[in-house]
């Protein structure tokens, strides 16, 4: 059984206003890759992208390149109308705390966050066990989020039962990468009998069989790593849309969402991929009490698939007015543009 459809979560009625905007899958820390130094060879798949741009990448992480790339993921998050933030996290040479790191800093901005850690084999039995420790670590400690998982492929059958044990044991959902390329086709069969509404799955390109859970689209992700047309509304799920990474316009996923599917389908209209945007709230609901005053009415589907520029003029998230005339109220956007360009500049450095 797949996770129930949600009731419309916008029910804002005032002109040229939105609830606000959720990323349903994000990975912060990328925001630190733009202009990074081309990988050691020009990579040919994506398991080959994964080992020779992201997994170099997350290995050189420490705790002050994750604080800063979130400010600055969260802070362009929050200047394009999105209010909250689903993270999926990786850092394997500083994981123990990495969560809090994330969290505050969105904190810091005025966007609410869900966190978690991505547990995987691929850094040893040691790295598994402290990616868990970190996921309980912050659920324990009234962190909100789930328990993190990268993809089958890279988790044995016990190190995947351990993650199911420890989501079942605290009470929450896996957020977990599936079949977002062939090389994970078999994540469908492993976790047919594991799933539970509750779980975040993201991608699902090549799944061949209903899980249950609400399924994270990422379009342009997809077709940036070239895993092909995931056709979301085949597998009955509740979808949402995420960036995987790509930054936190939802807008613009929204738009990109609409011409993927409309390529698959020319019956296709922008108002099912409005929906995915809109069903986002289920993963944080509070973001349904925000608001975003837009610079553009009408407010609708058919208008702001084919308008470009639109930006919000002003944030409130609970009850505070966190951008205003376009710019945070909370902090200072071109300090962390600073700070954030020599954390990248550190990291590239270690690459």
């Amino acid at each position: 059984m797949s996770a129930p459809t949600p009731e419309p979560t916008d029910n804002v009625s005032e002109p040229g206003v939105t609830s606000g905007l959720v990323c349903g899958h994000h990975h912060l820390y990328s925001a630190l890759a733009r202009g990074m130094p081309a990988p050691p060879r020009t990579p040919h798949n994506f398991q080959e992208i994964l080992e020779l741009v992201w997994w170099r990448l997350d290995c050189a992480l420490d705790l002050d390149m994750i604080r800063w790339s979130a400010m600055l993921g969260a802070l362009e998050a929050l200047e394009r109308g999105t209010t909250a933030i689903v993270d999926h996290h990786a850092s394997p040479n500083a994981i123990e705390g990495s969560l809090s790191v994330i969290a505050d800093a969105c904190a810091e901005v005025g966007v609410r966050a869900s966190c978690c850690y991505e547990v995987t084999d691929r850094n040893g039995p040691d790295g598994m066990r402290a990616g868990l420790a970190e996921n309980e670590r912050f659920l324990r400690s009234g962190g909100r989020g789930f328990v993190g998982a990268h993809a089958c492929f890279t988790l044995s059958q016990s190190s995947l039962e351990a993650v199911v044990g420890l989501a079942s044991d605290l009470g929450k959902g896996v957020h977990i990468h599936v079949a977002e390329d062939r090389v994970d086709s078999a994540a469908g069969e492993r976790l047919e009998a594991l799933t539970t509404d509750d779980w975040l799955l993201a991608h699902c390109v090549h799944l061949d069989r209903p899980l249950r859970g609400t399924v994270a689209h990422n379009p342009r992700s997809n077709m940036n790593n070239a895993v092909g047309y995931a056709r979301p509304q085949r597998l009955g799920n509740t979808v949402v849309l995420g960036t995987d990474g790509i930054g936190g316009d939802m807008l613009e996923e929204f738009r990109i969402a609409y011409v993927r599917h409309r390529e698959d389908d020319v019956t296709a209209t922008p108002v099912d991929a409005w929906s995915w945007l809109e069903s986002g709230r289920i993963l944080v609901p509070e973001a349904a009490e925000d608001r975003v005053r837009w610079s553009y009415d009408p407010i609708d589907p058919w208008h702001l698939a084919f308008t470009p520029g639109v930006r919000p003029v002003e944030v409130v998230v609970a009850g505070e007015v966190v951008l205003q005339d376009g710019r945070p109220t909370r902090v200072d956007a071109p300090e962390i543009r600073a700070r954030a360009r020599e954390q990248a500049k550190r990291l590239w450095a270690r690459l």
